[in-house]
């Protein structure tokens, strides 16, 4: 993508005011979207974007700059203009390592590269999804599908020796289904996606999606209103766990640990949750979709134990907020693209397995909330308060799932709420997402087994 002997003069030139370290993040990305609605192809969108991005660090001090001109001259013009940002006053300039390119090899395997496929076999398969959702019931008025690709390619060096380079193919399939009376309209929503090409949209069970997203929207268009009150909560699997990535998982992240600005900050070795929690951030899972064999600073990613049996045991860590907790990076520094510094970020983040079974969970539970899927939310990430929508949800009575509820809001504390789980499931399932946050958007897994927390506060319409 640019050679070496550049790379290293960039990065010298970037410590040239006497930074501690400089790094350049080169990206060369293919993004493809397609979306049918109202049974026509409404939307068909592809391009590429080449652009750079230095950065500078002196001490606590950080800087960078982005530039699409990869002349000589115009990286050599971000690179001062970092530099000059930094301004130490330490006297010397430091020393860059030696370059030694690392061999990065891909644990995600890819057969089908998304440009490499026509667009009438993509346009296919979203048809048959349209006709799948608009054939599951008279009620549905509605259907949108899109397809995401992406193909990301990176070469990331730094003035530590780091000289490394890295393919991520990604792709989505976003099924949404409306369904409507005379009264009311309600949407289903499902959005399988991997680290992986084509052939994962090729394989797809079709059927299952799209049905299950029209399902959502027609069970929850008949559905009456949920109560409000504190009950117990079963959480389903899979992207049940983005009530835990956004109440607990940025709490567990170095942006907000290192500036104490967490709930989490200070408390390692301590218990923070039920013992039946641990709680994994692990990038390494094979063709996940928030997986990465290299983080968006050259390290490699790994699985993090942030919490087990309760106890905190880590977080996720940067290389600049390493700095400040005097600590090392953990392979979590994440970026949307080459237009934003990178920070401490979760790839693939879920509660481990426990040894309950779904079916034994509902059984146990003699009156509450059933969160079959989870929607939206609000969270504080200073105090882990938290709003989150459910998008269908039940009344669990004597031990079975009874009626389907709408206007279900989950509202709590995500460190108190953790500490509230008191039976885990054994169904662990992982469901994709986008995160944003100071660096951008980045893809990420949610995910648990079907879990219940003994106590949290319901907002409906009914009051019981």
């Amino acid at each position: 993508m640019l050679n070496k002997a550049l790379i290293e003069d960039v990065l010298t030139a970037a410590l040239s005011t006497g930074g501690d370290f400089s790094e350049i993040f080169v990206e060369d990305r293919f993004t493809s979207r397609m979306k049918l609605q109202s049974s026509r192809l409404e939307d068909s969108l592809s391009g590429s974007d080449f652009g750079v991005g230095i950065r500078v660090l002196n001490g606590l001090k950080s800087a960078y700059a982005i530039t699409n001109d990869f002349s000589r001259e115009g990286l050599m013009k971000a690179a001062n203009e970092a530099a000059q940002a930094i301004q130490s006053t330490r006297g010397q300039n430091s020393i860059i390592l030696p370059q030694v390119k690392q061999i990065v090899e891909s644990i995600h395997p890819i057969e089908l590269m998304p440009n490499s496929v026509d667009k009438s076999r993509k346009l296919a398969i979203l048809r048959n999804a349209d006709q799948i959702v608009r054939n599951y019931h008279s009620s549905i008025s509605q259907a949108t599908i899109g397809l995401v690709e992406e193909e990301q390619n990176v070469l990331i060096a730094n003035s530590e020796g780091t000289y490394v380079e890295d393919r991520r193919v990604r792709s989505r399939l976003v099924i949404n289904a409306i369904a409507s009376n005379e009264h009311d309209m309600q949407t289903g929503f499902y959005g399988p996606g991997r680290f992986q090409g084509f052939e994962y949209i090729e394989g797809l069970d079709l059927d299952h999606y799209a049905k299950e997203a029209a399902r959502i929207a027609v069970t929850m268009l008949h559905a009456d209103p949920a109560p409000s009150g504190k009950f117990p909560v079963i959480i389903d699997n899979e992207f049940g766990g983005v009530i835990f990535h956004e109440a607990c998982g940025h709490g567990l992240e170095a942006y907000s640990v290192a500036k104490n600005n967490s709930v989490f900050a200070n408390k390692i070795g301590e218990k923070v949750a039920s013992e039946l929690v641990t709680y994994i951030d692990d990038g390494t899972l094979t063709n996940e979709w928030g997986s990465i064999n290299i983080d968006d600073e050259g390290e490699k990613t790994r699985k993090n134990i942030l919490i087990e049996n309760g106890i905190l045991k880590g977080y996720m860590i940067d290389k600049f907020n390493a700095r400040r907790m005097n600590a090392k990076s953990t392979g979590s520094g994440r970026r949307e693209s080459y237009k934003f510094a990178p920070t401490s970020r979760m790839t693939n983040t879920y509660i481990a397995p426990g040894k309950s079974s779904p079916e034994e969970i509902i059984a146990n539970t003699e009156y509450g909330i059933y969160a079959k899927y989870m929607g939206g939310g609000q969270v504080n990430p200073a105090t882990g308060d938290y709003n989150f929508a459910i998008n269908e949800a039940y009344l669990v009575k004597n031990g079975k799932i009874d009626k389907p509820l709408r206007g279900a809001t989950l509202i709590g504390n995500g460190a108190k709420t953790i500490q509230k789980v008191d039976m885990v499931g054994n169904n662990l399932g992982h469901g994709a997402g986008m995160c944003g946050a100071s660096s951008g958007s980045v893809p990420v897994n949610v995910g648990q087994p079907t879990l219940r927390v003994s106590e949290i506060t319901v907002g409906g319409k009914e009051t019981i």
